[in-house]
C-alpha cells in the first residue's frame, strides 16, 4: 500500500514538473524573486488597468499586482505591466509562445467561470469586482431598453469571450436575431461603435461607463437598464503552484480585510499600537501568516501602506465613474465583497 502510495505521489509530482516544462514557466515566487518584477497581464480599461500619457499604469486590477509586488519585493512599483488582449490572455499565463508577452498574474478584467477555473489549467484566486454585461446605445436611436431592440439589430463587441457567449444566450432568451461586429481589441470595439458602424455596443456595464468618456459625444450615448449577466472578475495565477497562489490571493484579501477593519494607508502606523487582535494579525504584529506564504512578517504592512485598502483603491479609480459600490461594498454594507479572516 505505502509502495502504491508512493508511486502516486510521484506520478503527481511528475506531471507538475511536466506541466511546468510544457508551458515554458519556473515557480513564480522564485522568478519573482530572481528578476525582481512582478509580471502582470492587464487590459487597459480605465478604472481597471488603464495607462496614462506619460506611461504610467493605474486600476483596481493595477493594485492587485503592485500589492503582490509589494508583499514579495518589499516595493509597490517593482512590477511590468504586460498590456494583452482577450485574445492573447490566457496563452499568457498557461501556454507561453512569446516571451515577451508571459505573465505572472492575469489582472485583466478576468471573469470567474468553471471551464476556465477547471478546464485549462488556471486558478482564480479571489473577486476584486462584481460586474454585468450590458449596452450602450445612441439616444437619438430611440431605444430605451432592450424590449425596443428589433430583429437584425447590429452589435459591436470582443470576439472570443464570455460576452459574445452571453450575447448569443440572451438573444435567444428573447426570440431575437443580431449581427455581431466581432473585434479583437477594446479600442477597436469603441472606435467602430462611436463611428456608427453598429448599432449597440456590448460588454460590461462598468466599462461601457469608462469608455463612453473617451466617445466623441458622450451625452449622445445611452446605458440601457437590463442587465444580462452576473459576471464575477477576479485576479488568476497558474494551477500547479500554491505558493504564489497563496500569496496572490491573500493579497488581495489583505486589501479587503484592512477596509474592514478600517486600516488604510493613512492610519496604518498608528493601528500598530491598536489592541484589536484582528488588526495585529493583519499587519503581523501577532499570528505567523509570513511564515505560512514563505515571506516576511511585514508582508502585509507593505501592502497596506503603499497600496492601500480596498475601499481606497475603489475610490482611487472607480469612484468617479460609479460612487455608489452597490454590490461592490463590504458585507456588511450590504454588498458582496468579503473574504476569510487572518487566523
Amino acid at each position: 500500500m505505502k509502495k502504491l502510495l508512493g508511486i502516486m505521489v510521484l506520478g503527481l509530482l511528475w506531471c507538475n514538473v511536466g506541466f511546468a516544462e510544457n508551458f515554458n514557466v519556473k515557480n513564480a515566487l522564485k522568478f519573482t524573486k530572481e528578476t525582481g518584477l512582478v509580471r502582470c497581464g492587464v487590459s487597459g480599461i480605465p478604472g481597471f488597468s488603464g495607462r496614462s500619457s506619460s506611461g504610467n499604469w493605474s486600476g483596481i486590477d493595477v493594485d492587485v499586482c503592485r500589492a503582490v509586488a509589494a508583499a514579495v519585493l518589499g516595493d509597490a512599483s517593482k512590477v511590468k505591466f504586460i498590456p494583452l488582449t482577450r485574445k492573447e490572455s490566457f496563452r499568457a499565463l498557461v501556454n507561453c509562445q512569446d516571451k515577451t508577452k508571459c505573465v505572472d498574474i492575469l489582472a485583466r478584467h478576468s471573469t470567474w467561470t468553471l471551464s476556465r477555473d477547471a478546464g485549462i489549467g488556471l486558478t482564480f484566486v479571489g473577486i476584486n469586482f462584481i460586474d454585468g454585461n450590458g449596452f450602450i446605445v445612441r439616444k437619438k436611436s430611440g431605444i430605451k431598453s432592450t424590449k425596443d431592440f428589433k430583429n437584425g439589430i447590429s452589435i459591436c463587441g470582443n470576439v472570443g469571450t464570455q460576452t459574445e457567449l452571453n450575447t448569443k444566450f440572451f438573444f435567444k432568451s428573447i426570440g431575437k436575431t443580431y449581427e455581431l461586429l466581432p473585434f479583437e481589441k477594446a479600442w477597436e470595439v469603441v472606435a467602430a461603435y462611436d463611428s456608427g458602424r453598429c448599432n449597440t455596443y456590448v460588454t460590461d456595464r462598468t466599462v461601457l461607463m469608462a469608455q463612453r468618456t473617451k466617445m466623441t459625444n458622450p451625452d449622445e450615448h445611452l446605458i440601457l437598464p437590463e442587465i444580462i449577466s452576473k459576471e464575477p472578475l477576479g485576479p488568476v495565477v497558474r494551477e500547479f503552484d500554491p505558493y504564489w497562489e497563496n500569496i496572490v490571493r491573500w493579497s488581495l484579501n489583505t486589501m479587503i480585510v484592512a477596509e474592514e477593519l478600517g486600516v488604510t494607508s493613512l492610519n496604518i502606523d498608528e493601528m500598530k499600537n491598536s489592541e484589536n487582535p484582528k488588526i495585529k494579525r493583519l499587519i503581523g504584529i501577532e499570528g505567523r501568516h509570513g511564515e505560512d506564504l514563505y515571506l516576511d512578517q511585514e508582508w502585509s504592512y507593505r501592502i497596506i501602506k503603499q497600496v492601500g485598502n480596498y475601499g481606497e483603491s475603489y475610490e482611487r479609480n472607480l469612484g468617479y465613474l460609479l460612487p455608489e459600490r452597490g454590490p461592490n461594498n463590504l458585507w456588511k454594507n450590504g454588498g458582496f465583497i468579503f473574504v476569510g479572516d487572518f487566523r
